[in-house]
């Protein structure tokens, strides 16, 4: 992009960590931030270059790398870290994106990207710090039962209070749960596509990282006045201003409204219980604070609170805090018909408590259920009884799902398409590429979307948000929607790579990055933005497809068409018309 420097030296620093060895260095890579802005588009580059494409997930030839952008630290909502690897449940590229200090206490730790290789013999945690990383053992933290027992002694341990971000696994990824997550600070998650399993795989316990110090910029006249216009948009807009007052939970009314909210595996598009797990509801009831990522003004993060009586005291409770938001809601409530608040926070603390990510499990565990009432397991593989709605059950299950006492809940614990593979009921096993449903069940954009999203989320490419744009309109055609969804995926890849948290995508637009791009030293034009996207979107597509990834292999779950949308049935006909307009898209733009 013809950019002679980086302002800041410091973001074009990778560090990189072997666990065999125990040993690390760094490299300047600042031609990768300066050709392709850092992030997820630094991710691809540095994944590319050192991950073998036959490795296993969950051996040492696995690499983990963590890359922040040229906006970290420096606009708001800029509040996002990339994490990518071999995902031990698709089998396939892995990405996940998480908030809350880690990007900022990356950059002031002096970094712009971590790469992680090979697997220490012994569990060690990794203390990032003034330029260097110290290996540390952590054998007494190994089998600790809960992941905020483990931040509270690396609080007590690590340096830069306040200015630091711990990330660490629970008992998920110790035991290689195929889903689990990797938990930073206490309320985020590197959640989908088993982040947890492969830290497990390496005995990295936890990555303890900060420091302190100065991000300069290029034009300090400039860069106040952009920051300035920034910040009044986010904190003005409209959109924003959802996320502050309830969060994503705001979306579990509106979208059982129009019929789109998933319930009981996706047996029905309605839950009667919809008004008790509300985001309304949950304000009105248990809303204790809300908290904000780093460098974030919105403050999206909702934090309920549990009170529990002491045992034999009339007046004394203990209080805890469990966040909450439209994802766990969704998976661990309508999902499994849990209808009770309480119960279902109890069910979130429980996921959270051992690391697992809530979207994969709730669709383990929906399926398990239905699987059970027709037949296809008994009590001798669940050992509990699943009942709809039934929280309690579910949290013994989740504990399961840990200890894994006998080979159903070894299976259960690779996710839910190879239990389906196994006992059967792959017809209502609602798995897109090996990575389990998205909350949202609004027509053809969302499950085509899942199916040619690059990490299978709901958030490749909003095919969602496509579908609730055309309610009470004609539906495009397959190739339109296609398009629709390639295009947005690509424009994405350019704020996942900056990175900024997608729920102010709409303040980021090409005009208004290009525009903040300039105080920091780098001239780059709208349309240059958008093809940098499409370079972006192509990179990550060619890793994919090097890792084993089929285009001739993407098949909706049959549940998807027999459940009504707000289209009605989702047709048949017209997903394998889109997605063979998609392939034939995919294949012009690989040979140019």
């Amino acid at each position: 992009m013809g950019k002679p420097a980086l302002i800041d030296e410091a973001l074009g620093r990778v560090l990189y960590v072997d666990l065999t060895r125990k040993i690390y260095w760094v490299k300047d890579r600042s031609d990768l931030f300066l050709n392709f802005l850092g992030g997820t588009g630094v991710a691809t580059q540095l994944l590319k270059e050192e991950l073998r494409q036959e490795a296993n997930p969950l051996g040492p030839d696995n690499v983990v790398v963590m890359a922040i952008g040229l906006f970290t630290g420096v606009y708001p909502t800029a509040s996002k870290v990339v994490a990518m690897f071999k995902s031990p449940l698709t089998g396939n590229l892995g990405e996940s994106h998480a908030g809350g200090r880690a990007p900022i206490a990356i950059r002031m730790a002096g970094f712009g990207a971590m790469v992680i290789k090979g697997a220490s013999e012994s569990p060690v945690y990794l203390s990032v710090h003034d330029g260097m990383a110290e290996f540390k053992d952590a054998s007494a933290l190994w089998g600790v039962r809960s992941s905020l027992t483990v931040g509270k002694v690396l609080r007590e341990r690590e340096p830069w209070p306040g200015l630091r971000s711990i990330m660490r696994i629970g008992r998920a990824g110790e035991a290689m749960v195929r889903y689990a997550s990797v938990i930073l600070e206490t309320y985020r998650h590197f959640g989908r596509l088993g982040l947890g399993a492969v830290w497990g795989s390496k005995k990295l316990k936890a990555v303890v990282i900060g420091g302190k110090r100065t991000v300069p910029v290029a034009d300090v006249s400039k860069y106040r006045k952009v920051y300035k216009e920034l910040f009044d948009e986010i904190t003005k807009s409209s959109i924003m201003q959802k996320y502050h007052d309830l969060g994503t939970s705001v979306n579990v009314l509106p979208l059982n409204k129009i019929g789109a909210l998933p319930t009981r595996n996706l047996t029905s598009n309605l839950f009667e219980g919809a008004e008790e797990i509300s985001g309304e509801a949950f304000a009105e009831y248990s809303l204790a604070r809300r908290v904000a990522c780093a460098h974030c003004p919105v403050a999206c993060i909702h934090i309920a609170v549990i009170r529990e009586r002491y045992p034999h005291e009339k007046y004394f409770f203990t209080t805890r805090y469990i966040s909450y938001d439209y994802e766990p809601i969704y998976a661990l409530g309508s999902m499994l018909g849990v209808r009770d608040r309480e119960g279902l926070l109890r069910l979130i603390e429980e996921v959270e408590t051992v690391g697992l990510d809530a979207m994969s499990t709730g669709i383990v565990l929906a399926w398990v259920t239905e699987a059970f009432k027709r037949g296809l397991v008994g009590e001798e593989e669940t050992i509990v009884r699943p009942e709809w709605g039934d929280w309690r059950r579910y949290i013994e299950m989740v504990r399961y799902l840990i200890t894994q006492p006998n080979n159903f809940y070894r299976t259960l614990a690779l996710g839910v398409r190879e239990v389906a593979v196994k006992y059967g009921g792959a017809e209502f096993a609602l798995t897109y590429g090996g990575n389990e449903m998205p909350g949202y069940h609004t027509g053809p954009g969302a499950h085509v979307g899942y199916l040619i999203g690059l990490r299978h989320s709901h958030l490749d490419n909003a095919g969602y948000s496509v579908d609730q744009k055309y309610i009470g309109k004609q539906y495009p055609p397959p190739q339109t929607l296609v398009d629709e969804l390639v295009e947005e995926e690509s424009w994405r890849q350019v704020l996942s790579s900056l990175v900024t948290c997608f729920f102010a995508r709409g303040v980021y637009k090409p005009a208004t990055v290009s525009k903040a791009l300039e105080p920091l030293g780098m001239k780059v034009g709208e349309e240059e933005l958008k093809r940098l996207g499409v370079d972006i979107y192509k990179e990550k597509l060619k890793l994919k497809i090097a890792l084993g990834y089929s285009l001739d292999n993407s098949e909706l779950p049959r549940r998807v068409f027999e459940t009504p949308s707000p289209f009605g049935r989702v047709s048949e006909d017209y997903v394998r018309d889109a997605l063979k307009h998609y392939k034939e898209k995919v294949s012009r733009l690989l040979s140019t």
